[in-house]
């Protein structure tokens, strides 16, 4: 009898493996959503330090010197830290909502890539654009007319970044409450309990 067990417990491993690759992927699951949310913390914070006191400071400077300041800032800000966290944040999150299919917390990270996709757009097909024309205008010096060249920038380009400000906040939340979840299994499973019993009704 004991032989016949032994024989039957090395035909039909207890899955001790298979659990441990569970838990391992959901470690690796979590390690992405948590950067991911880092990243994304960083470049919420960087279009709330524009909105909130970099571009109403610039406004009270003439403008040539406005100008000369934006010029500058989009210069510098173009290196490998910032396109780290600028491009990252949308890898990351891009990750983590693949990761996440078939959890609780999926809609979260869904809506989150929703939200900072939206903002990557708009930065491209408004913000870029305006900087490379404020950069074409030439040396704040040299231009004829800087009222005009400031007047095609100002309004338009704070305008849109207000609106990636809060796009990429709202981001951030949605990974933050994502990244609960995902570390806290008993609310999530609640969560979905909750969500499945309001839909039978």
């Amino acid at each position: 009898m004991t032989t016949d067990a032994n024989t039957t417990n090395t035909e039909h491993p207890t899955g001790t493996g298979t659990g441990t690759d569970s838990v391992r992927r959901r470690g690796t699951a979590a390690g992405v959503l948590g950067t991911a949310t880092v990243a994304m913390g960083l470049i919420a914070g960087v279009f709330y330090i524009f909105a909130c006191a970099i571009m109403p400071a610039l406004a009270r400077s003439d403008d040539r010197v406005f100008i000369e300041v934006m010029q500058n800032i989009n210069d510098v800000i173009q290196n490998p830290v910032f396109f780290l966290s600028f491009l990252g944040a949308l890898a990351l999150t891009a990750v983590a909502a693949w990761q996440s299919r078939g959890t609780p917390h999926r809609w979260w990270v869904f809506a989150a890539l929703a939200a900072y996709a939206l903002a990557v757009v708009l930065t491209a097909a408004v913000n870029i654009p305006l900087n490379d024309e404020l950069a074409a205008a030439g040396a704040p010096a040299r231009i004829a007319e800087p009222a005009a060249v400031r007047d095609r920038f100002e309004d338009t380009w704070v305008a849109w970044n207000v609106v990636r400000a809060v796009l990429s906040t709202v981001a951030l939340a949605c990974l933050a409450r994502a990244l609960y979840l995902c570390r806290h299994p008993q609310a999530s499973a609640y969560l979905e309990s909750a969500t499945g019993s309001s839909a039978s009704r």
